[in-house]
């Protein structure tokens, strides 16, 4: 197994609750030269959904049973009839309906990104300079990169542009 000791001791520690220190891009140009080519192909192809290298088989199992939950937990809050997911975890439980909960987007995607983190910390807690903890943090990465999306001023500028639709409709009638 490839050791990786000064890439991975050269990227800054990512958490939840902070921004991104670098684009996924930089991330890669980092490990062109230091990762070899089918390494670097399954970097460059990954994504949350991915099922292909290292930590990826792990975190696709977690995902699944998170995106069942997540999937269970809103069918029932709409009322609508849907089967138990056949893998549950008490934590993903208790974090989906905290999220569905929240006050806004942004304050449930967090909670599932602290979730999902938490996760990552765990599978890769027992490796240090290999291609697991490289995944790891490209993973990481790439959950960083959805809070990118979330642009406040423009969100509450839609909400505003809806809101007022609806009720000039209301006053119409």
């Amino acid at each position: 197994m490839a050791s990786y000791y000064y890439l991975i001791s050269s990227l800054p520690m990512l958490r939840a609750d902070s921004a991104m220190p670098f684009s996924y891009d930089t991330f890669l140009s980092m490990c062109q030269t230091c990762v070899d080519a089918k390494t670097y192909k399954l970097l460059e192809n990954l994504s949350v959904n991915s099922t292909e290298g290292p930590l990826v088989e792990d975190w696709a199992r977690f995902y699944q049973v998170l995106a069942h939950e997540l999937n269970y937990q809103r069918n029932l809050k709409l009322g609508r009839p849907c089967d138990q997911p056949i893998e549950r975890d008490e934590e993903t439980s208790r974090t989906v309906a905290a999220a569905l909960n929240a006050k806004n987007p942004l304050e449930a995607e967090l909670l599932l990104l602290k979730l999902e983190f938490a996760k990552l910390d765990e599978l890769t807690s027992l490796h240090y300079f290999d291609a697991y903890t490289l995944f790891g943090y490209a993973m990481k990465l790439k959950l960083l990169q959805r809070l990118t999306v979330f642009d406040t001023p423009k969100g509450q500028a839609e909400f505003k542009r809806l809101f007022d639709g609806i009720q000039a409709q209301i006053l119409s009638i």
